[in-house]
């Protein structure tokens, strides 16, 4: 199976920003622990803080799963959402920490609609819940 892992917006400061929120490891500690929990299968990863290169990411795309976090985008980024629209490659839309338990403006989700599912709140652990969803 082949699984990109695409993180957008400030998620490249993770391990440096809010820890109390994100943790303390950095992104490419995260995504070593995700590589070796799928060791068995391809994994590609990707961080862009530019919304246009996470569009052409997506479109580009040859894969069985994409797990997204799309970090602030999330909120308000029609142009993702309309990116995930357009292939037929199935998304996860993956957070960190539960929205829902954070600012009103993170409940909404513009994304959520068009991925397969939505997965948050279990830290890096979601990155790995949404991956191994690709297998059932």
């Amino acid at each position: 199976m082949k699984l990109l892992f695409l993180n957008g917006v400030n998620l490249g400061l993770t391990g440096m920003r809010e820890k109390g929120v994100y943790g303390s490891q950095t992104l490419e500690e995260i995504n070593a622990e995700i590589r070796s929990h799928f060791k068995d299968d391809e994994c590609e990863f990707f961080q862009s803080d530019i919304e246009g290169e996470i569009c052409k990411k997506i479109h580009e795309a040859v894969c069985d799963g994409i797990i997204l976090n799309a970090g602030a985008y999330t909120h308000y980024s029609i142009a993702i959402r309309d990116a995930i629209s357009s292939v037929t490659t199935p998304v996860v839309e993956v957070h960190m920490s539960n929205v829902h338990s954070r600012e009103d403006f993170r409940h909404v989700s513009v994304l959520s609609s068009v991925c397969k599912g939505v997965i948050l709140g279990f830290g890096k652990n979601s990155y790995i819940l949404a991956g191994e969803s690709f297998k059932l």
